[in-house]
């Protein structure tokens, strides 16, 4: 499998790298945190690291680490807005149960 955006993530993150100035694309990522275990990162790419995995999607590269991709491989990576909030949502096939606020997850 891989890791995908939809188009509207893609252009919102183009946008960001071009505003930064620099960067090769976006990282995506899990660390242990919250009530149900996991919780998802996200941060610009300026290098690559030895055993990242890239992916393609919409014209961005995504990379991710091969621990974390283990949890979020199948992933899709959309940009919603709900009112006047704007933000990411991740689509994660893998999950089995998240936690009340949304903050955390498990597979």
């Amino acid at each position: 499998m891989a890791l995908t955006l939809t188009e509207k993530a893609a252009k919102h993150v183009q946008k960001s790298i071009a505003s930064r100035g620099k960067g090769i694309g976006l990282r995506l990522g899990v660390r242990t945190s919250g009530c149900s275990g996991m919780a998802y990162t996200m941060e610009f790419v300026d290098e690559l690291a030895e055993h990242d995995q890239v992916f393609e999607s919409q014209g961005v590269k995504i990379v991710v680490d091969p621990k974390s991709l283990v949890y979020i491989d199948g992933t899709e990576l959309d940009l919603v807005r709900e009112g006047l909030n704007e933000g990411f949502q991740f689509n994660n096939p893998n999950i089995k149960d998240e936690c009340g606020c949304g903050e955390s997850f498990n597979v």
